[in-house]
């Protein structure tokens, strides 16, 4: 299958550029996958969508300011996005743009002196702090990674230190947030609750492969790095439980669904799990945690859409994202959601 089969016309004003006036403000699009039916909600319905006894997971990682605006040695700009830690003082990152900043190339960030130790053969860097960490440079002039389709970027606003966060975030590591649940507030998740749906986290550090475009010509050809994954035992008890009991695991986002699919056993259960996750989801995939997913709308061709498609179906979901378009829903990271169902 060519992943040009996953492309789709989206009107650049549909993008969402800036998130809604309040977290649970955003549309929700519900799809059934049993009949194709789309419906026009509210995200604030969504605990009426649920059931007593669903079993809700979500990703508690927070994104870190992993964004750090540098120059080199002549004075010229460079953006640095640290992607992972490879030790107190060095991390990998991705660089723009690459061609000042070969190895061995000095840079300069808020004061802070950096080298370019190296180049790995997928574009990125080794930087180092000759002095500190890198996590202190982060905490002083660090932004948050906004997607690039953001206007404004490289220059975040004041809101987006805290509307590009989730209400539960609590491990850092993301260098871009799991968006699907940025809709959540303290209010909706206490109304879950009392609904009687069960609310678990996992953790998936989310790397760069959730905006790089898919390079591959097939789906089959196309596989997603390895992220950082945590399953806590509770976790996996819990969504054990509520499978052997038949209530569904309702996944909050892409991310979710990689930790929990990657996590999976052979009954269909879910084992604890602290190491990466590897599994690229594609059209094909037989899925056996997850019943129900919340997400958000994704870029053409990405690797976010093709889990969306295995999970719903190519056609089911395209006909559901013209939709979206017919009827103005935003997308991307501070657009409004879509449950699958």
């Amino acid at each position: 299958m060519n992943v040009d089969e996953f492309d789709y016309d989206l009107p650049a004003e549909l993008i969402a550029q800036a998130p809604a006036e309040t977290r649970d403000a955003s549309r929700l699009l519900v799809l059934r996958r049993a009949t194709g039916e789309v419906e026009d909600r509210a995200f604030t319905d969504l605990p009426g969508l649920l059931r007593a006894g669903d079993c809700l997971v979500v990703n508690d990682s927070r994104v870190i300011p992993a964004r750090v605006l540098a120059e080199d040695d002549a004075g010229r700009p460079v953006e640095l996005l640290f992607v992972e830690p490879l030790s107190e003082r060095a991390w990998r990152a991705l660089v723009r743009p690459g061609r000042h900043c070969k190895p061995g190339a000095h840079l300069r960030a808020g004061g802070v002196r950096l080298r370019v130790l190296g180049a790995d053969p997928d574009g990125t860097r080794v930087i180092a702090r000759e002095q500190g960490s890198i996590d202190a440079l982060l905490d002083a002039h660090g932004l948050p990674p906004l997607p690039p389709y953001i206007a404004r970027y490289a220059k975040p606003a004041p809101e987006d230190w805290e509307r590009y966060q989730t209400v539960y975030a609590a491990a850092p590591g993301s260098v871009a947030a799991p968006t699907a649940g940025l809709h959540f507030t303290r209010e909706v998740l206490e109304r879950l609750s009392a609904a009687g749906v069960d609310v678990r986290a996992v953790t998936l550090h989310v790397g760069p492969a959730t905006f790089r475009p898919v390079t591959a010509v097939t789906v089959e050809a196309h596989r997603i790095p390895p992220e950082r994954a945590r399953v806590p035992a509770a976790t996996a008890e819990a969504i054990d439980r509520a499978r052997a009991e038949g209530r569904r695991v309702v996944a909050v986002g892409t991310t979710t669904v990689r930790t929990l699919e990657s996590a999976a056993d052979e009954r269909g259960g879910v084992r604890p799990f602290d190491g990466v996750a590897e599994l690229t989801l594609r059209p094909g995939h037989r899925f056996g945690v997850v019943d129900a997913l919340l997400t958000n709308f994704h870029l053409p061709r990405s690797s976010l859409l093709l889990l969306v498609a295995a999970f719903a179906g190519r056609e089911a979901v395209l006909r559901a994202y013209r939709h979206a378009v017919d009827t103005r829903y935003r997308f991307y990271s501070y657009g409004d959601a879509m449950f699958i169902e």
